[in-house]
């Protein structure tokens, strides 16, 4: 889906809130927004402006933001985070979808904002069918 442009991948992993973190208080704040590197449409992200090493989202997501920000959510609820807070928002977010899982990495930490893109089966974070089994 998408070329490697680091050295050493990337690597991901669920990682376990503890009680003192709320998920739903955090999820109820959280907006996905999208980019428009990750498209080939026009979107509510706006003109596409694909970058060569980005993974391409779904037609049909990109014009879907209810569903996306839903996505989004959800998968804070269900513990499915990653990385450090910033902000009191997880800089990483998993959603699995059927057979595909999508990442949603925070891009404003001061608005909870996410955009999201599809990974390869080999970049899907460990820790994860649990929570989606």
């Amino acid at each position: 889906m998408r070329l490697p442009r680091r050295r050493r991948p990337m690597h991901r992993h669920v990682v376990r809130p503890g009680a003192e973190l709320n998920v739903s208080e955090i999820a109820d704040r959280v907006i996905y927004v999208g980019s428009p590197e990750h498209k080939d449409t026009s979107s509510f992200a706006g003109a596409p402006r694909p970058r060569t090493d980005a993974s391409i989202c779904d037609k049909r997501l990109s014009q879907d933001l209810e569903l996306v920000t839903e996505w989004l959510r959800a998968a804070i609820r269900r513990g499915a985070i990653g990385g450090i807070l910033e902000g009191g928002f997880p800089r990483y977010v998993w959603h699995k979808e059927g057979s595909l899982v999508y990442e949603a990495r925070l891009v404003n930490r001061e608005l909870g904002e996410y955009k999201g893109y599809p990974l390869n089966e080999t970049e899907w974070p460990e820790g994860l069918d649990p929570l989606y089994d």
